[in-house]
Parts: structure tokens; C-alpha cells; sequence
């Protein structure tokens, strides 16, 4: 498995040096208007694609959030999977959050299913069956789980860095969405939600769910 690096996800890397050379062009020849925009960019580019390193939380029964965002919605939904339904907690990414997915809990990667689609504003009902998703089933010590990267308005690139098989651990890097996106996460019938609609958490760190828990 491709590991993010500390301080910038890889994936940036073209990015922020296109825009920096890009930069330095202009600047030579004189052309500071668009230096400046370049700049900007450069900015830009190494902002959204950092990568900070973060504390996961230990101890049994906990499920860590997947994604940087805001929950928008927490409510049964079929499992795209199985089609059973299960309580799903959905974060919204903007582009200013950090867009590194995180494992939610210590498993292994039973199957990933890739879907094609629209790019309709990821905070959007029919996004979860319309939009570009790629899908992981997760076998925990505890359950099974269900995380389900959803590309939005403007994302154009999910990129997944697991295969079937492997064995991850809580908080442990396991893919990102360029440019705005959500991030779904279906939990077992024994895991209760311990955050609401409208908190703001963070990847690897904020707790999402506990096993046998009251919400908070």
C-alpha cells in the first residue's frame, strides 16, 4: 500500500510543482499579473493536498470518523453492499477541509466496488446513487462496516491506495477525493453514532461512533 507522506499527500506533488514552475516562468519573464494568479495557485494546490498527522484514539468499540468535514445527515440507508439497512453518517468535505480518508477502524479491506457517475453536489440525497463512489467493505474486529467515498460538484478523482485483502488499522491512510466530496460511513446494528447533525470532525481522530454507545 502507497502511504500519504507527512505534511503533503503525494497525489499533490504535479500539482503544486506545475503551478511553482509555472510561477517562476512568468515571474522571469515579466508577466507579474499572471505570476501572482500562479502564485495563488501554488497556494492553493499545497493547501488542499496536506496531509497533517493526527492522534487516533485508542481503546475497543470506537469508530473514528473517515473524513475532515461537517455530518450532514445521520439516518438508516440500504447498504450498497448488501442493500440491508444500516445507520449511515454522512460527512461533507469542502475545500478547504484536508481530503486524506482515514480507516475507521482496525479491519481488513473485504471488497471495494468502483461506480462511475455524475458529479451532483455531494450534500445531495441523490448523490449516494448518482455520483462517482467507490465503495469498501470493512471487517472489524467488532463488525462489518461500510465506507463509501462520494466525488462532488467539482471533485473529478477518487483515489483509492487499499486493495482487497489488506489489513488496516484505525486511522491509517486509506485513500482521498480532490476538490469537495463526502464521505459515507455505515455502521453495524450494535454501533450508535456519538456526534450529530452539523458537528464539525476530523479524519483519524474524532470519534464517530462507539460500540453499544448512548448518543452523545
Amino acid at each position: 500500500m502507497r502511504q500519504g507522506r507527512i505534511g503533503i499527500a503525494p497525489e499533490g506533488y504535479p500539482f503544486i510543482i506545475l503551478c511553482a514552475f509555472s510561477t517562476l516562468i512568468f515571474a522571469v519573464i515579466g508577466c507579474w499579473p499572471v505570476a501572482v494568479v500562479l502564485l495563488a495557485g501554488t497556494w492553493f494546490a499545497g493547501h488542499f493536498f496536506r496531509d497533517p498527522e493526527r492522534v487516533v484514539p485508542s481503546g475497543p468499540g470506537l469508530a473514528v470518523s473517515p473524513a475532515d468535514g461537517k455530518v450532514i445527515k445521520i439516518q438508516p440507508e440500504p447498504d450498497p453492499f448488501t442493500g440491508k439497512p444500516r445507520t449511515c453518517v454522512s460527512i461533507f468535505m469542502n475545500v478547504c477541509n484536508v481530503h486524506v480518508n482515514r480507516m475507521p477502524v482496525t479491519g481488513k479491506i473485504a471488497a471495494i466496488a468502483y461506480h462511475p457517475g455524475k458529479f451532483f453536489n455531494a450534500s445531495w440525497d441523490k448523490a449516494s446513487r448518482d455520483n462517482e463512489r467507490c465503495a469498501y467493505a470493512v471487517e472489524g474486529k467488532d463488525g462489518s462496516f461500510t465506507m463509501v467515498q462520494v466525488a462532488g460538484l467539482v471533485a473529478r478523482r477518487i483515489v483509492c491506495r487499499v486493495g482487497e485483502g489488506e489489513k488496516l488499522d484505525r486511522g491509517e491512510r486509506c485513500g482521498m477525493i480532490r476538490f469537495g466530496s463526502r464521505v459515507d460511513l455505515y455502521l453495524p446494528d450494535d454501533y450508535v453514532p456519538t456526534v450529530g447533525i452539523g458537528r464539525t470532525v476530523f479524519a483519524g481522530q474524532t470519534v464517530l461512533a462507539e460500540r453499544n454507545a448512548r448518543e452523545k
